[in-house]
């Protein structure tokens, strides 16, 4: 799984995650469903995860003719719906296999799958392309648009209250000063930004990423971390998970020497995988390691 990103990748098991550019595209299909008086579409395929997200919360489970396979995937779990898609066909998108279900919107991620995109066009089958997300204010814009091409602005609204509502505990949860954080990921990366940075902000963490000397590749070494020891080290994934390579530098035996300087925790951040409304709930997440953080570490230095 591929999704737009600023220059690096992620590999998260075997979903290759990557953050980036504002490519907002279009396609003709989105003007159909926004400007004409027809019905909301109600055969709905979803060809990537992180529109899998989107449709599965803003379409009616009857008219949700297939979600990508990402959906409902166990090996590794990339999806924060896993558990509630059971009878929606999941596909692995082809050309054939999309047309197989008759769809009358394909929604598709923008910048993805070109080839499919190009037959299924050629073919007049409606298009709606999403684009990525970088901000809150980003994601506000697409879930309205999705609303409105999907025949759902009030599902749209809630969704955001939802996000609103989140944002608004992890701020009243928030650590004072903030917490001196590091988001450590598989591979060794360790870059925060975009929506991830917000949401961090939020919940009274302060991005320690910049500050550490990554190499070429943009990891951070385990001993530059052990170095710079962070008052809060996030381990992104599950620690009694099945590991993959990308893992290994997760359990890696010299953080241990982090102890009496840093909390460490590890911690699922499915939900920051695809920027949506649903990323609100990481904020939460953060605020609570954050407290612990502080209140177990009271005599760290302030940031």
């Amino acid at each position: 799984m591929e999704i737009p990103s600023g220059g690096r990748r992620h590999i998260v098991g075997r979903a290759w995650l990557r953050k980036g550019a504002r490519g907002f595209t279009i396609a003709c299909g989105l003007l159909f469903f926004i400007n004409s008086a027809a019905a909301a579409p109600r055969r709905v395929v979803s060809t990537y995860l992180c529109t899998d997200e989107y449709v599965f919360r803003l379409v009616p489970r009857g008219h949700i003719a297939a979600l990508s396979f990402e959906a409902g995937d166990r090996s590794p779990v990339v999806s924060t719906i896993a558990d509630k898609v059971g009878g929606i066909a999941q596909i692995r998108p082809s050309t054939e296999t999309v047309l197989n279900f008759h769809p009358d919107l394909v929604v598709m991620y923008a910048g993805t799958m070109a080839r499919l995109h190009t037959s299924l066009a050629a073919l007049g089958v409606p298009i709606l392309e999403v684009p990525w997300d970088n901000s809150l204010a980003d994601i506000r814009k697409t879930t309205r648009l999705l609303g409105a091409a999907l025949g759902a602005p009030q599902a749209a609204e809630a969704m955001l209250a939802g996000m609103d509502s989140a944002l608004a505990a992890a701020r009243r949860a928030a650590p004072q000063p903030s917490v001196r954080t590091l988001i450590y990921e598989p591979n060794g990366y360790a870059t925060a930004g975009g929506v991830m940075r917000e949401l961090m902000t939020a919940a009274g963490l302060s991005d320690a990423a910049p500050s550490y000397a990554a190499t070429r590749t943009g990891t951070v070494p385990v001993e530059e971390v052990i170095a710079a020891a962070p008052e809060l080290l996030i381990l992104s994934g599950r620690e009694q998970a099945r590991n993959t390579r990308a893992d290994l530098v997760l359990h890696h035996p010299a953080l241990a020497s982090l102890a009496g300087r840093t909390y460490s925790a590890w911690a699922p951040l499915v939900p920051l995988l695809c920027p949506g409304p649903w990323s609100a709930a990481a904020a939460q997440t953060f605020a609570a390691l954050g407290h612990k953080a502080r209140l177990l570490a009271p005599a760290q230095g302030t940031n």
